[in-house]
């Protein structure tokens, strides 16, 4: 005869007080373990992080990168571009389009037809720019909410299981992916009007005279890029970075108007224009400001990291062109006011002179003009200034 269990009420009330008391503290665990701020996981925000080569994306991209709430991944497009360089870039944009949309539902499945495999995490194109490849479930270099050290996750982080990759994907509240391989908004409707993504644009432009001298000290860092850019046509060495220039112009232009001249309904509050020398000029502003539009928190330790990435002394490292160190951000951005010879910064002035017009960047007439470094050439005439439309 097999024994009866039997409980009284207050027994089962006691059991129920139990279960829920671990239950609280099951949460309260959780929540101090996971990085994500506010929405629940399964309604997670992607933002892509939409620039050129040498615009200071990398550090904007940073400024997503080591937010507590934020999985981050520089330029997974590469990957596209390096395995079937053969392509043109117009080509490769649905590839380009296909792959950020799995990486931004954590399906890194996608990455079977550009990576070995015998993949790791660190197969990733730059995966110590990633905080969140040097933090738990990935890495414990990092502990959350910690700024990383890519010196750090390089040597302590590198080669670990692949498959942390989607773990860490998952818990966290915003997706940011960092590209520099679109040029034009179009081929990305589908990401918009697919359900499963709450796709933000944050659209980052520079002076094209800055870019054309950054890309100049590091043009060997971009030559596969160029032939890409260029559909494989052959140019003069001389003329092969104007080109390219001319090329990215064009589609800043594109991409603005795309999004803010009667753009379709499903691009309306979804996209916003940032220009590189206002956020050296008012940094924690202008990063309040894109975190509020893509649904982040600024934070205590992310204030004091701003400051100190925009106010140091740091030269930087040509041979490194990711490098992202403390540098007095106002000064770099006009460094190519005398370092780069007045001809070029002419004949930059004339492939960009619609960009530069309708981005309000000032052209200089003269080589007087152009190191004349009171005159400024970033802010519009008029007492109030501007705003930029967004969508």
């Amino acid at each position: 005869m097999r024994p009866v269990l039997r409980l009284n009420f207050n027994t089962l009330i006691f059991l129920v007080l139990l279960q829920g008391a671990a239950v609280v503290m099951f949460c309260n665990w959780y929540y101090q373990l996971c990085p994500c701020d506010s929405p629940p996981v399964d309604r997670k925000v992607h933002v892509l992080l939409l620039s050129s080569w040498r615009s200071g994306s990398s550090f904007l991209g940073q400024v997503f990168s080591q937010h507590p709430s934020v999985f981050y991944l520089m330029e997974p497009a590469w990957h596209a571009w390096s395995t079937m360089r053969t392509s043109g870039a117009h080509t490769l944009r649905m590839a380009v389009r296909d792959l950020i949309r799995s990486v931004f539902q954590c399906d890194f499945s996608v990455m079977d037809s550009y990576m070995p495999k015998n993949r790791k995490t660190s197969s990733f194109f730059m995966w110590y720019q990633s905080r969140a490849l040097c933090s738990p479930p990935v890495c414990s270099v990092t502990p959350f909410g910690q700024i990383s050290s890519m010196k750090e996750c390089q040597k302590e982080c590198h080669g670990l299981d692949f498959e942390k990759v989607t773990n860490s994907c998952q818990i966290y509240s915003h997706v940011v992916l960092k590209e520099t391989r679109f040029f034009e908004l179009e081929s990305l409707y589908p990401l918009f009007q697919d359900p499963n993504l709450d796709l933000r644009i944050v659209h980052l432009i520079r002076d094209p005279r800055a870019v054309y001298r950054s890309r100049e000290e590091s043009a060997l860092s971009f030559k596969m890029d160029n032939t890409i850019v260029l559909e494989h046509r052959d140019a003069p060495a001389a003329e092969e970075q104007f080109q390219v220039m001319k090329k990215i112009c064009q589609s800043h232009i594109q991409i603005n108007k795309t999004a803010t001249q009667d753009p379709p309904p499903f691009l309306k509050g979804r996209y916003k224009l940032v220009r590189y020398e206002d956020v050296t000029r008012f940094p924690l502003q202008e990063i309040s400001d894109i975190y509020d539009f893509v649904g982040l928190k600024m934070t205590k330790e992310m204030e004091e990291w701003i400051v100190k990435m925009t106010h140091g002394r740091g030269k930087g490292n040509l041979n490194d062109a990711f490098e992202v160190i403390s540098r007095n951000a106002a000064q770099v951005s006009q460094a190519w006011r005398t370092r780069v010879p007045h001809n070029k910064v002419k004949r930059i002035q004339e492939v960009c002179k619609e960009a530069m017009s309708m981005l309000h960047y000032k052209a200089v007439s003269s080589e007087e003009e152009q190191k004349r470094l009171d005159m400024d050439l970033y802010m519009p005439e008029g007492p109030k200034g501007f705003a930029w439309a967004s969508g």
